[in-house]
């Protein structure tokens, strides 16, 4: 892990039977739910909600994840969830996943998260509050 990222979140997500492809193990687009779901969690936590009505909220600008290791069902999935120094309106996120109970890595992400008025479509800066939490000192 390279200096620059600052571990945010660590969360616990039950992988669900309907979550396997015919191959026997989670689905490529479920992973990108899991990670959503981590960095909605930390959005959230951080009293971003993330609903439809808010003027200004973060978006997606591209999210990519190295699959390394099938997972499969029945099993429990830790993401853990990163992020480096922000720009004006933006902060990258970087994800791990595993299966809980084992240390192996499994797979890895990212996205870039943008800040944006929801009026026009055009990104905004960062709240500040957001902003505050890189200078923090990393628990």
């Amino acid at each position: 892990m390279h200096a620059e990222r600052k571990l945010l979140l660590t969360t616990r997500i039950a992988v669900r039977w309907g979550d396997m492809d015919a191959y026997n193990h989670v689905n490529n687009t479920v992973y990108f739910r899991y990670f959503e779901q981590a960095r909605v969690e930390w959005l959230e936590a951080m009293d971003f909600p993330v609903r439809p009505d808010q003027a200004d909220a973060p978006v997606i600008i591209n999210a990519s994840c190295t699959f390394l290791i099938p997972v499969n069902y029945p099993a429990t999935v830790v993401v853990k969830l990163y992020a480096g120094s922000p720009g004006r309106s933006s902060v990258m996120t970087w994800y791990e996943l595993y299966v809980e109970g084992d240390d192996t890595l499994y797979a890895e992400g990212a996205a870039k998260v943008v800040w944006m008025d929801t009026r026009t479509g055009k990104s905004v800066p960062l709240p500040d509050t957001l902003r505050a939490v890189f200078d923090q000192p990393t628990a």
